[in-house]
């Protein structure tokens, strides 16, 4: 999961456990791919803010009732409390991610200084352009870290998607099957199906999205109606490649930067990644010069790569969270605290052991345990809590066992 939790603040961006992090006010998706929604399902039931385009998918896909979701503008700075009187806000800033549909990082900036969320993100010189983000000193930069990795090259999409063109021409005469996650690389399959003057079969339930996402009218879901098929990335496998290639001869393309080994020479992996490569973070990096950086990805290591980058008064960095926050933070306990707030409530003022119905043939109802020939005795017997009284039918006798 590549959730995080913004550190002395009640600000989570991608992460829906709440269970563990009752402190938390202001949830944050950055975009719907299914590692960043882990944990938030249809009985969702606190406001999240999103992008306008995410808040669509959310609600068709999640089935998250609209209430909860609160679209914000992209590029516009929103206004939003940190606590329940008004006194702390956070201003919030959302910058397209260039890394699927409505995919967003967040700029926000408050009492803890100035934090940027990459979420996923494949970066271009032209965000540093941007207004919000245009000479702007980051203190903390939570960065999307997937490709922070020398040895892995990769090129730009729009050299990648040339490399697809190429296998496309020289196999003319095969139908091209495409591999790829539900969300995410719409602009590539809309290039190919205008490049190769051919529609886009795709699955009725891949449609519905493309529908709310309003891609270009390339896309059709008839099987034979156009060359190239869209297909989940799962589905590309040596079982189905033997199938579609008895019915017409077929090659299947994965469009992905992940390390995928096929020893069939019909799958092509071409090396097309919606996350930033090694180069491009750096520069990034570089240009930002942040106090200090949070990778996304936890197992990823990527900071004897940045280090160099960061701006030297990162150790100066100190955070007072105010009074109003603190209170706001503290009002919810986890749910491993209460549970044992419920173990530790005092024991009600009750006698200890039981009341056995009355007997008048016993000759000592002084001994409870005694044997006597009538029922039980009347007496309440005071046993340690730990033992259990248990009646012996055939002996007619109590057994204490402990």
């Amino acid at each position: 999961m590549s959730g995080s939790v913004i550190e002395d603040t009640p600000i989570a961006v991608d992460y829906w456990r709440i269970r563990r992090y009752s402190n938390i006010r202001l949830f944050f998706l950055s975009h719907m791919h299914s590692d960043h929604t882990e944990g938030l399902l249809s009985t969702w039931s606190h406001p999240l803010y999103c992008s306008a385009v995410t808040a669509k998918i959310l609600e068709h896909k999640l089935k998250v009732k609209e209430k909860w979701i609160n679209p914000l503008e992209v590029g516009v700075c929103h206004l939003l409390p940190l606590d329940d009187c008004g006194i702390e806000k956070v201003s919030v800033t959302l910058i397209d991610a260039n890394h699927c549909p409505g995919s967003v990082m967040f700029l926000f900036e408050g009492y803890f200084g100035t934090v940027l969320h990459t979420g996923d993100f494949r970066y271009s010189p032209d965000m540093l352009t941007y207004p919000p983000l245009r000479n702007k000193d980051i203190d903390v930069l939570y960065l999307d870290n997937t490709n922070c990795d020398p040895k892995l090259k990769l090129p730009s999409r729009q050299e990648a998607t040339k490399q697809i063109k190429e296998i496309i021409d020289d196999h003319p005469s095969h139908n091209i099957v495409i591999g790829l996650y539900t969300i995410g690389k719409e602009s590539l399959l809309v290039d190919l199906a205008e490049t190769f003057k051919s529609w886009v079969v795709v699955s009725p339930q891949r449609l519905e999205l493309l529908t709310i996402l309003e891609t270009e009218d390339v896309f059709a879901t008839l099987d034979g109606a156009g060359r190239i098929r869209v297909v989940n990335q799962s589905e590309v496998n040596y079982s189905n490649m033997l199938k579609w290639n008895c019915n017409y001869p077929t090659i299947a393309i994965l469009p992905t930067s992940r390390k995928v080994e096929f020893r069939r020479k019909d799958i092509f992996v071409v090396p097309y990644s919606d996350h930033s490569s090694y180069d491009e973070l750096i520069e990034f990096v570089s240009q930002l010069k942040p106090c200090s950086i949070i990778p996304v990805v936890k197992a990823q290591q990527c900071m004897s790569h940045l280090e160099q980058y960061l701006r030297p008064e990162a150790s100066k960095r100190f955070v007072k969270i105010p009074d109003s926050v603190k209170m706001c933070m503290q009002r919810k306990v986890s749910f491993r605290q209460v549970c044992t707030k419920k173990l530790k409530l005092p024991r009600k003022n009750t006698p200890r052991g039981v009341r056995f119905e009355s007997s008048e043939g016993c000759s000592s109802p002084s001994h409870p345990t005694r044997h006597c020939r009538g029922n039980w005795t009347s007496e309440r017997v005071n046993l340690p809590h730990s033992f259990i009284i248990k009646k012996n039918k055939k002996k007619k006798k109590i057994m204490l066992l402990g």
